[in-house]
C-alpha cells in the first residue's frame, strides 16, 4: 500500500471517529435542561442592554489603559535591561522576574488590598488600582517582548545612524524603536488578549453598578437570576473582542514576520 493510501486511510479512521463523537454527545446530552440552564432567554433579554453600555465598555477602559500604561513601562524597562549600567539592568531583571512569578490574582490583592494600609493617605480610585495591576502585570511581559524586538534590528542600521551623527538616545528612539514594534507587533496583540481576560479579576476589588466589568455583571446575575445563562452572555462578549484581535494577531505576524526574518538577515550579511 503506498504512503499516500496509507494517509487517506488514517484520515478517514480520524474524521470517523469525530463524527461517531459528535453523533453520541448529540443523543445523550440533555438539551432542554442545558437550554433552560445557559441558554434562558428571560435571562440574556433581562442582561441587555447593560451587557454592553457597561460592562463591555468598563472591560475595554480597563485592558485599554492597563495596557497603555504597561507599554510605556515595558519600553523602560526593556532599554534599562539593554542598558551598560548594572543597577539599572538589575532593577529591571528583578522587576520582570517578580511579577511574571507572581498570578495576576495577587498582584490585584496587592494592588487593592495591600497598598492602602501601606500608604492610607494614597486614595487610589478602583479605576486606577485595576490600571496599576494591569499595567504591573502586563509590562513585565511586554519588556521582555520589547528587548527581543530590539535586539532583533540589525546592528548596521544603529552604526549608519550614528555614522550620520546622530546620537545613541536618537538612534535609538528613530531607528531601533520603530523597527522593533513593527517586529513584535503579533506578541503585542496576543498580550492585549491576555489582558482582556486578565481584566475579569476586577470583581475582587469589588465595584459600584457603574463599575461593573463583564465578569462582575455575570456573577451578579448569577446570583439575582439562578441561573448560569449569565456566563454564556459574557462569554460571547469576550469573544467580540478576543477573536478579532486573534485574527489581527495572526494578519500582522503573516504581513510582518516574513520582513522581520528579511530584514534581520540583510542586516547580519
Amino acid at each position: 500500500m503506498s504512503k499516500r493510501r496509507r494517509g487517506q486511510i488514517s484520515r478517514g479512521i480520524q474524521y470517523a471517529v469525530i463524527a461517531v463523537v459528535l453523533v453520541v454527545i448529540v443523543i445523550v446530552a440533555d438539551w432542554e435542561k442545558l437550554g433552560q440552564t445557559f441558554f434562558n432567554p428571560e435571562v440574556v433579554k433581562g442582561m441587555f442592554p447593560r451587557v454592553i453600555t457597561v460592562a463591555l465598555k468598563n472591560t475595554l477602559i480597563f485592558t485599554l489603559l492597563g495596557f497603555a500604561l504597561g507599554l510605556v513601562l515595558a519600553v523602560v524597562l526593556a532599554l534599562m535591561r539593554l542598558s551598560t549600567v548594572g543597577p539599572y539592568r538589575w532593577v529591571s531583571f528583578a522587576y520582570i522576574e517578580f511579577f511574571r512569578g507572581l498570578p495576576a490574582l495577587v498582584v490585584f490583592l496587592g494592588m487593592g488590598f495591600g497598598i492602602p494600609v501601606a500608604f492610607p493617605g494614597l486614595g487610589l480610585t478602583k479605576l486606577t488600582t485595576i490600571m496599576l495591576a494591569l499595567g504591573f502585570v502586563s509590562s513585565a511581559y511586554m519588556a521582555e517582548t520589547i528587548r527581543a524586538g530590539i535586539q532583533a534590528v540589525p546592528k548596521g542600521q544603529v552604526e549608519a545612524a550614528r555614522s550620520l551623527g546622530m546620537s545613541p538616545a536618537r538612534a535609538m528612539a528613530t531607528i531601533v524603536i520603530p523597527q522593533a514594534f513593527r517586529i513584535i507587533l503579533p506578541p503585542l496583540t496576543n498580550e492585549l488578549i491576555l489582558l482582556t481576560k486578565d481584566s475579569s479579576l476586577a470583581y475582587i476589588l469589588g465595584s459600584s453598578v457603574e463599575q461593573l466589568e463583564l465578569a462582575q455583571l455575570a456573577r451578579s446575575e448569577i446570583v439575582s437570576t439562578a441561573s448560569l445563562t449569565p456566563f454564556m452572555v459574557i462569554a460571547l462578549a469576550y469573544l467580540i473582542i478576543t477573536i478579532p484581535l486573534s485574527y489581527l494577531s495572526r494578519r500582522l505576524e503573516k504581513r510582518y514576520g516574513s520582513d522581520a526574518v528579511s530584514s534581520t538577515t540583510s542586516g547580519g550579511a
